[in-house]
Order: structure tokens, then sequence, then C-alpha cells
């Protein structure tokens, strides 16, 4: 009779249904009721449904008393001259003769709403039992939701008793119950166009004491893409429904599929706890970490801090590896590295998973600490493809810093070995590039070949195997790689005789750290490979000021510039707003009156200029002025920014390796001191002061026999620092003599 809704059997393709249609009627049916006209009979119009409310079939219990339906055009409000309507009371016959005292408070309750004049016995449960014992078995199957056998059992009397008529109630009651299993059949099988019909046709069902309809409905707008009337069909629940445990559930239902934004819309409607709390608390945990998550989906959301505070507290107080994990994905998200690595941290130490890892490495990463990142991320390099990907651009960003790191031989050969197995390109170009800073050209040269084994048109490997060759001497090399790379790579073509030996400053731009985690783990994206320097060109030298004093005491050498007109830079002024040749000019100027970090932004305008002479002027006025503030790296990567001379490259290569030499040697790091001042002397005689901080270096790592060598020799010349270095050496190794 009722029959079964097949998958097959869905509305999309019916040509008949109009979901937008039925979407109207159901939208009318939910809103908020119109204000009842004044009358003699109070709320008549929001009580007095066009459509009765039945019961529920649920065999086990009826729900609590059923809320009036909302309607869009309630009747209007019976006069006095109106006759007495004839109220079939059989349903409540049938409840009180089986003491069905829930059910039959829901009956009391839909015919009040339907007969607003109509009173209930005094003693319901004495109403005398209806003597149709047929009726009465019909009434026992509908309670019992066995609706095809009711159906069976009144067309079986009717073709009987021709004269007999079911009463209407039991009809009504008997189409709704249908409906409602049909709807739930088909919002089980997922023909959600379906529920929305079913749901338009019988508005009897969409009232509190259909909460679970009304859940179902709510979720087929969702899921046909129509989220408001989703919010709609939830927030009328909040609005006019009061069972506590079902306005509960109903946000916890809504979570799972609404949005943060029509969620906040939700929990405004939020009321009051008995004792003072909140309506919602008891689920405001679990709302605060589906917050957050959504927020690490989307990191342009912007969740309220309260639910972050929330969050944080949880994760302090009950110690869950999962809360900490949430808050270092949304810090991280967030550009917030060392919030991020605190959390990451915390999670770590409680559960050390491969998710908690590769967050902390993508922290360790961001904050430019890529060795640790490699450490922590070496054991769970192959628990997926996300843990390679952050392994691997760790090991990239490894080899990449400036100056190189110090690693241990083993650390070196896990990498190669792992790079080797996964053919990633950017780490196998990096390992060519830290071999160069060690002078190690021939190895330097394997590994950019392999790069480009690899990935043939990776054009940074290529240039790098280009300088390489050129510093090898295999000019037949070096054009083989100018003819395959004609017309792809300018600074291949244009590469001329460099016969300097490269040294880190080549390499000067080290890789940025990679994108952080989506959905927590997120794939990170590959180590973005560093941009080597751009070879010099014949160009007339332009000596310029390189000042800098070394530690301990030492000379200060100036390399003297050609005059230079005098010229006013002494206001404040934004370089942006200057044409490339006079942003030039203030550059100098600048750097006359020691300001060379406001000299930096006024070469980086000149930088612009479609003129290749401004350009190569102001890539090395850039690298000076960052000498000048202390800062190699960026220096290194200013001259990088257009094509230098040979005695322009080969004096900044010299100043920066000087300048790395004493940030090593003042941060106590000698043994990299001494890798700085031996690629300089490649470059350049050293100097008094070089040999004096040498001699220091070997003095600090215990080479005494060093020491008092570089000491010595430096002493000869009248040095005063070389002969108290000399004086130190003799009272570490002989104290007594000179007591």
């Amino acid at each position: 009779m009722m029959g079964r809704i097949k998958p097959d059997d869905a509305p999309a393709g019916n040509s008949e249904f109009d979901a937008e249609t039925a979407a109207d009627k159901i939208e009318a049916i939910t809103s908020s009721p119109p204000p009842a006209p004044s009358s003699g009979v109070p709320n008549a119009a929001a009580e007095q449904p066009a459509t009765p409310q039945p019961d529920a079939p649920q065999t086990a219990a009826e729900p609590a008393p059923v809320a009036p339906p909302i309607v869009s055009d309630p009747p209007a409000p019976p006069t006095a001259a109106a006759p007495a309507p004839a109220v079939d009371e059989s349903a409540l016959r049938y409840f009180a003769s089986r003491g069905d005292k829930v059910r039959l408070q829901a009956e009391i309750s839909r015919l009040q709403a339907l007969y607003p004049n109509w009173v209930p016995p005094a003693d319901p449960l004495a109403v005398p039992q209806n003597g149709d014992k047929q009726l009465e078995a019909m009434w026992k199957l509908y309670s019992d939701s066995r609706y095809a056998e009711l159906r069976k059992a009144i067309a079986d009397r009717q073709v009987a008793d021709a004269g007999w008529q079911p009463p209407a109630d039991l009809l009504e009651r008997l189409g709704v119950a249908e409906a409602r299993s049909r709807l739930i059949n088909a919002s089980d099988l997922k023909q959600y166009a379906t529920v929305v019909d079913i749901a338009a046709a019988t508005p009897s069902l969409l009232t509190c004491s259909e909460v679970d309809v009304l859940w179902r409905v709510a979720e087929a707008f969702i899921r046909t893409e129509r989220a408001q009337r989703g919010q709609d069909a939830y927030a009328y629940i909040l609005k006019n429904c009061t069972d506590a445990a079902e306005r509960q559930a109903t946000v916890e239902k809504a979570s799972t599929l609404l949005d943060y934004q029509p969620m906040q819309a939700l929990l405004a409607l939020e009321k009051p706890a008995v004792d003072g709390k909140r309506e919602f608390d008891a689920i405001r945990d679990n709302l605060a970490r589906r917050f957050v998550a959504e927020s690490n989906d989307d990191p342009k959301l912007a969740i309220a801090p309260n639910y972050i505070s929330h969050l944080e507290k949880l994760a302090e107080s009950e110690g869950l590896a999962s809360d900490a994990l949430l808050l270092g994905w949304h810090q991280l998200r967030r550009n917030n590295p060392a919030d991020a690595e605190k959390w990451f941290r915390s999670a770590r130490d409680r559960e050390d998973t491969a998710a908690a890892s590769q967050g902390l490495a993508l922290a360790l990463i961001a904050r430019k600490a890529p060795q640790e990142a490699e450490d922590v991320m070496f054991r769970w390099r192959a628990d997926s493809d996300d843990a390679s990907a952050t392994y691997l651009a760790a090991t990239a960003n490894l080899m990449a810093l400036q100056p190189p790191a110090d690693l241990t031989e083993d650390v070196l050969h896990r990498i190669a070995a792992e790079v080797i197995a996964r053919r990633y390109v950017p780490t196998a170009q990096q390992f060519g590039w830290y071999a160069r800073s060690l002078n190690q050209f021939q190895t330097a040269a394997r590994w950019f070949e392999t790069a480009l084994a690899w990935k043939p048109d990776d054009e940074p490997s290529a240039y790098g195997l280009a300088v390489t060759r050129e510093q090898l001497n295999d000019r037949k090399g070096v054009l083989d790689l100018q003819r395959g790379w004609a017309g792809r790579s300018a600074r291949i073509a244009d590469l001329q005789d460099t016969s300097l030996p490269a040294s880190s400053a080549e390499s000067a731009k080290a890789p940025r750290a990679p994108q952080q985690p989506v959905e927590p783990p997120q794939r990170p994206a590959a180590s973005t490979a560093p941009i080597p320097a751009e070879p010099p060109t014949a160009r007339q030298p332009e000596p310029e000021v390189a000042i800098r004093a070394a530690r301990p005491a030492m000379q200060t050498v100036t390399v003297e510039r050609g005059p230079r007109q005098a010229r006013d830079c002494s206001t404040t002024i934004d370089a942006g707003r200057l044409g490339p040749g006079e942003a030039l000019s203030r550059g100098w100027c600048l750097m006359d009156i020691n300001r060379p970090m406001e000299a930096v932004s006024a070469f980086e305008t000149a930088l612009q200029s479609p003129v290749r002479k401004i350009r190569e002027d102001a890539a090395y006025g850039q690298s000076l002025a960052y000498l000048r503030a202390g800062l190699s790296s960026n220096a290194a990567v200013a001259a990088t920014k257009a094509p230098q001379s040979r005695q322009r490259a080969a004096e900044l290569q010299v100043a920066i390796l000087a300048d790395r030499a004493l940030s090593a040697f003042d941060a106590g790091r000698y043994r990299e001191t001494l890798i700085y001042l031996d690629q300089r002397a490649q470059l350049q005689q050293e100097r008094i002061d070089l040999m004096v901080l040498r001699g220091y270096c070997y003095l600090n790592l215990k080479m005494y026999d060093d020491a008092m060598r570089i000491f010595e020799a430096a002493a000869a010349t009248g040095n005063r620092d070389a002969a108290r270095g000399l004086a130190d050496v003799r009272n570490v190794t002989h104290p007594d003599v000179n007591d």
C-alpha cells in the first residue's frame, strides 16, 4: 500500500517534481508565525493549524505534548455563532483504554490545537471503551506502525460493509504516518530532493513533535546546496522547541553540516541554563575543537578568540595530544611559527606521531632551523607522502643554509641516500652548492649533473654546473651547456671567464620554507631552489668603501672610492617616488653620510631601471650598504640582482667573506671562521688583521702550534694585536714561565 522508495525513484528523473516550489512551501511552513489577530480567542491564529497534527509512529514512547504546527495562513478564529464542531474522540478513547498516558496527552494537545473550544474530559482514563472491536483492532495496527496491514483491514471492512466509513482522524493519521516513513526512507537512501518534496506535501510533519523530521529536512536542504534554508530549519527548532536534549542535539547535528558563520547565528539562540551556566556548555568543548579544525582548513577564516582560548585551556587541563595538534596547525597556518612550535612540541611530548613531527618540522623550517627539522622527521620520513615531502623540504633548506651547516658524516650520508632514493631535485641541487662552498668542485659538478639527469629542464642546476665547470677550466663543458640552454637562460648564455673560486656567496639565496600543511597533516610544497649569483661581466671598476672593524681589535682597511659630487640627502623621503637615476644618486649620497639601510631602499628603486648600467651600479651599491650594516647574507643576495664586472665581483666576494668570518668569530664558531678565511685567501692575500683573527681561532681551538706560527709572522710586521696574541698563547702553554 505504502510501497518502498527505491534508489532509482529519486525525483531527479521526475519531470513533475519542482524542488524550488517544494522548498518554498517548507519555508512558508517553518517560518515564524504571524501575529494573532485581536479576537475573543487568544492566540487563535497561532494555535489553529490548517492540517491536523498526527501522533508519532513510534511504539515505544510518544513525544512530549505536541507543539501546535506553524502555518503561513491560519484560518480565521471561530465566531460565537459558529456551530460547535464534531470532535472525533476515537483515538482519545483508544489511548485511554490502553492506559497510554503519553499518547493520551499528545492526543489531547492535538485536539485542543484543532478545536480551541473543545474541553477534554475531566478524567480521560475513565472514558468508556470503544464498542467497535474492529476499529479498536485498526487503532492497534496503527499504534504498532503496521500501516500496510491497517490499509488492508480498512479495505476489507469497506468491502464487507459498504456503508461503513473509517474515521477521518484515522485516515489522516495513517496518511501522515506513511509520509513520515517515506521521508525517513528517502533520507536514509540520500534521496534529498524526495525528502524536500514529501515534507512540502505534508506540512503537519514540520513541528516540534517531529524534530527528527525537521533534522532530516534541514540536512536535505544543505545537501542540495541550499544551506540558508537548512540553517532556517535548525533555527526554527531553537526558536520554537523546548526539549533540552533535542535542542542540544540540533546544535550538534548542525555543526557537522554548517560552516562557522551560520553556526554563530544558531548559537546566538542559546538560552541560559537553570544553574546560571549556558545551555550548550556540555558540547562547547567539541564545538571549539570543530571550529579550530575548520579554521585550519581555511587559513582566511577568522574565528572568535574565545574558541582558541577555550581549546588552549582544554589542551593544558586534559593533556590530549589531538588538542595540541589543532592549536599547532592553527598557529602555523597564520604564520606564527613560535607559537606553533610550542604546541607541536607539546603534542609530540604526549604522543610522538608523524603528524606531530611533521608540524614541528614545518615550524622549525619556518623559523630557519632546518637541521633540527631534518632530525625530527627522519624517523617518520616514510610514513606517508606528506611526511616524505616534509622531510625532503627540510633537507633542501638544511643544505641551503648560509653559512653552511656543520653536518656530521652520518647526517650527510643519510640525506644523500634519501635524496637519491626519491630522486629529489631541490636537495640534489643544494648538495651541489654545499660542495662548492667547501671548494669541492668535482663533487659539486656530480651533484648538479645528477639533478639535471632527474630533471633536464632545471635551470638553477644547469647554471650551477656551468659555473662549476668554468671553475674546473672545462671550457668545452661550459660551451655545451651554453648551446643547450641558448634562448632559455640568459645568465648561462652570458657566462664569461669565471675563474674566480666560488664561495658560499654564490648560492646566496637560501630557499624559502615550504608552505604549511591543509588538512592536518597537510602536504608540504617542495622547497624552492636557491638562485646563485649572476656571473660578473667586464665593466669598468668603481671602487667603493668597505669598512668593518674586526674582533679582537684590528686594523681598519679602506678601499678608496673616487670623489663624488656633493648632494643633499639629509631629509627623509620615499625613494619609491624617485626615478631610477635619482634613486641611484640618492643611494650613494646616503652611503656618504653613513645611512646604509636607507640607501638599501634607494638602490632597490634604482634596480627597476631598464638601463643595465644603472642596475649594475644599484646592485653593487646595495651589496655595499648591506655590508656596512653587517648583513653579509643580504649583501650576497643583492650581488645577484645584476651582473657585475670581474673586479667588482671579486671585491664583493672578498668583503662578504671577511664580514662572515668576523660574524662567525663573534658567535664563537671558530672552525667556520677558518673556512671563510681560507675562501677569502684564495681571492686576495690575507691582511695582517685577518691573520691575527686566524691566530685567535687556532688559539680558541687549542691548536697552539698553528696559533704561535701565525702570531709570530704577524708580530714580525710590528702589529701590536699580533704581539698580544703571541703573549696569550705563551700564557696558556707556559703559565709558570710567564709568572
